[in-house]
C-alpha cells in the first residue's frame, strides 16, 4: 500500500471513530496519519528514517526549523496532550490539521 492510501485509510478510520463519538480513537488515527506523512517527508529528503515511531517523527517535524512555522504549529496540535477531561482545545481539529500538513509538506 502506498503512503497516500495509508494516510487516507487512517483518516477514514478517524472520521468513523468521530462519527461514533470516539474522539480518543479519532486522535490516535490522526496522529498515525501524520506519522505516515512525516515518514514519507523524511524518506524523500534522506532515505528511510531511523525510526518508524509516529511520535518520534512528529517531534522531529515539530523541531525542524526548515519547515514553516504554520506546519510546526499543526504538528504541535498533533503532539499536544489532552486535558483532564480528555479533550483538546475547541479550535483544534486534528483531522483537518493532518490534511493541511499534507498540503504543506507535499505541495507539488
Amino acid at each position: 500500500m502506498d503512503w497516500h492510501s495509508e494516510v487516507d485509510k487512517e483518516l477514514e478510520h478517524a472520521e468513523q471513530a468521530r462519527a461514533h463519538g470516539n474522539e480518543g480513537r479519532a486522535r490516535v488515527c490522526a496522529r498515525r496519519a501524520a506519522g505516515i506523512l512525516a515518514r514519507e517527508y523524511y524518506s524523500r529528503l534522506e532515505g528511510a528514517p531511523r525510526t518508524s515511531s509516529a511520535v518520534e517523527l512528529l517531534r522531529r517535524l515539530q523541531a525542524d526549523s526548515t519547515l514553516p512555522a504554520a506546519a510546526r504549529e499543526l504538528v504541535q496540535h498533533l503532539t499536544q496532550q489532552v486535558d483532564t477531561s480528555f479533550r483538546l482545545p475547541a479550535d483544534v481539529d486534528l483531522l483537518g490539521d493532518v490534511r493541511r500538513l499534507q498540503d504543506m509538506l507535499f505541495e507539488n
